[in-house]
């Protein structure tokens, strides 16, 4: 190797561009080898593609053969400049073969220097040593953070470096590119692009972080819930037991005195077997206390209902002339001929219908009508400026609350429209129930205490009176009265209506 160099000088394999020895040496069609890296630029920075040597010029940039000689060549001059161990330039930093998130540099022979830029008109990465050669001979060319990946960064319709950011497209453009396909889109420097990109980015993984730490935060305190509601579980369980503890020992004492006074209760009734049934540990204490005193409530609810309930007494001045009503006017049905009575303005001269004498403006009322087996029949509560003369139209917005049956089987609320009521049971009595101030008007099947239909959230604003129509005879089948239940049966006494 030695008479190799001797006979072959350093100077004939130098590159004529950088002046070093060749790095991928290329021909040209005239013959003339230089560094592929740097014969690229070369032609990327001029306008006309001309070889630096021979000034030959080609109207069509040419392709390029690999020079194999001058490769092998240049490689063992490489290998003799390594084994006279020239010290590196100072700041050289040699980089390991496959090192992570490290460029190396395209120029360095034998161990790699670290890339402190990368040229987009050479494709070349450059360590400290080299980039100060290059930046004295190409100081116009585009120098980027060192990358590894340089064909990306080249537009592959305009062989271009991609110098803009297309911000309507989101994607990098060459100078080319922004003078035809985006001409009229908004374009910015991609290291400005970069830069916001950058900033965005950190504000993004702040925002992140603070959402990770709120959500951390309330994972502690749900943990620190559900400690606290196990405590709070198990402190109610221990006093339940207490209670329940105590109330078994009062029983007992009970049983005592009464086994005591009276011997015959020595003996026990059959009682059923409750051994066998369990109870389920997960249900809440709270929650059974809560049920417990929602049915109490409910319980009370319904004692006001039953405390304020009235006795309605029939108005005879608005009964249709052909209603018959009893003497106590508590009963009334389809009679048997037209009555001699006047045609004063409150009385119904058409829909077979009467009112109760006493109307209300406030408080909560509640009475009960038996139907019976009766095949047609309202009943309800109407305002007092309802038309009474003509067709009646049963609706709240006509002054109507009215629960009716048609048929024989088909129940409604006389709403508009009408709602059909499956009733599975059929009701012989019919409770009302109003409360003025919460705008309520509901019906009951008494016998089976169920509820049947509510109208809620009316604002009442007149006098409210009970309602009933007992519907013609039909030849027969609808010929039963409607009666008002005496309130005295079940209460003792009551205001009248």
């Amino acid at each position: 190797m030695a008479s190799c160099s001797g006979v072959l000088s350093e100077e004939q394999f130098q590159c004529s561009i950088c002046r070093e020895v060749f790095s991928s040496p290329v021909s040209t069609p005239c013959g003339h080898s230089f560094c592929k890296a740097c014969i690229n630029g070369h032609w990327a920075s001029r306008d006309v593609c001309q070889c630096p040597k021979c000034k030959r010029i080609f109207l069509v940039r040419p392709g390029l053969c690999e020079n194999t000689f001058a490769r092998e060549m240049a490689e063992k001059l490489k290998r003799l400049k390594l084994g006279r161990s020239e010290p590196h330039p100072a700041g050289h930093e040699e980089v390991g073969r496959g090192t992570p998130g490290v460029v190396a540099c395209d120029v360095c022979n034998g161990r790699k220097g670290k890339a402190v830029r990368s040229c987009l008109v050479c494709l070349t990465s450059y360590c400290q040593e080299h980039l100060k050669s290059h930046s004295t001979r190409f100081t116009k060319h585009k120098l980027i953070q060192p990358v590894s990946n340089l064909q990306d960064h080249i537009c592959k319709k305009h062989d271009r470096p991609l110098e803009l950011f297309c911000r309507s497209d989101q994607t990098c453009v060459c100078v080319l590119c922004n003078d035809t396909d985006h001409q009229s889109h908004d374009t910015v420097p991609a290291e400005r692009a970069w830069a916001e990109q950058k900033t965005q980015l950190k504000k993004t993984e702040a925002d992140v972080q603070q959402m990770v730490q709120e959500r951390q935060r309330k994972v502690e305190e749900i943990r620190q819930c559900v400690e606290l509601s196990r405590s709070s579980t198990q402190r109610e369980i221990e006093d339940s037991v207490q209670v329940f503890s105590a109330l078994m020992r009062s029983i007992e004492r009970r049983q005592a005195e009464l086994t005591e006074s009276f011997p015959s209760l020595c003996t026990p009734p059959h009682t059923k077997d409750w051994s066998d049934v369990g109870v389920h540990t997960d249900v809440c204490v709270g929650t059974v206390r809560r049920a417990v005193t929602q049915l109490e409530d409910s319980l009370m609810e319904q004692v006001d209902k039953l405390t304020d309930k009235v006795a309605v007494i029939l108005d005879a001045a608005t009964a249709h002339p052909w209603l018959a009503l009893s003497g106590d006017r508590m009963s009334v049905q389809d009679g048997d001929m037209e009555q001699d009575v006047p045609d004063g303005q409150q009385r119904f001269d058409t829909a077979p219908c009467v009112l109760g004498s006493e109307g209300f403006t406030t408080g909560r009322r509640y009475w009960e009508v038996q139907v019976g087996d009766k095949t047609a029949w309202d009943v309800g509560v109407a305002s007092q400026s309802i038309n009474r003369k003509g067709v009646v139209t049963l609706t709240p917005d006509n002054g109507y609350w009215a629960l009716c049956l048609r048929k024989g089987n088909e129940y409604r609320a006389c709403s508009d429209p009408s709602i059909f009521l499956p009733l599975r049971e059929k009701p012989r009595t019919v409770g009302v129930y109003v409360d003025y101030e919460l705008g309520q008007v509901s019906f009951y099947n008494v016998e089976t205490r169920s509820h049947i239909y509510s109208f809620t959230g009316y604002t009442f604003t007149e006098k409210l009176y009970p309602y009933l129509c007992p519907d013609v005879k039909d030849h027969g089948s609808n010929a039963a009265p409607m009666v008002i239940v005496s309130p005295v049966n079940h209460m003792g006494g009551g205001a009248c209506l």
